[in-house]
């Protein structure tokens, strides 16, 4: 049967929110590519992967929750606020993603994230007050 992309990535972002980037890695593909538009495409699982184990190297904890969703049948748009937890503050940027999912395999094949990085980095060294 066929996976939808609603519970591909449902249960993806159960496991952002376990913040252990091979589980993470895991809900790829192998060739996956993941974008976070204004920087370089991050391209393979094992790639994607060290993204996230850096995420977790710095964030104590991470929540993603979703403002509202569209689905196809093999693409997922969430709008979202992501949370990361630096020490004993909370960092939030508001996010907008477009996931592509295999049916077949349920990997995800393709993320395409647009945040405002100048924001995102602002937040991030009022948090660590640096």
């Amino acid at each position: 049967m066929a996976a939808h992309p609603r519970d591909v990535l449902r249960a993806f972002l159960d496991t952002v929110a376990g913040n252990d980037a091979d589980k993470i890695a895991a809900c790829f593909a192998e060739d996956a590519v993941y974008l976070n538009v204004q920087t370089p495409p991050i391209v393979g699982r094992a790639a994607i992967r060290e993204m996230f184990a850096k995420v977790g190297a710095r964030a104590s904890a991470v929540r993603w929750d979703v403002v509202s969703e569209s689905y196809s049948d093999t693409t997922g748009w969430l709008e979202r606020v992501d949370h990361f937890w630096i020490g004993d503050r909370q960092v939030s940027i508001e996010c907008n993603g477009v996931f592509v999912v295999d049916p077949a395999s349920g990997l995800i094949t393709e993320v395409r994230d647009y945040l405002d990085f100048t924001t995102y980095r602002e937040r991030l060294t009022a948090a660590s007050g640096s």
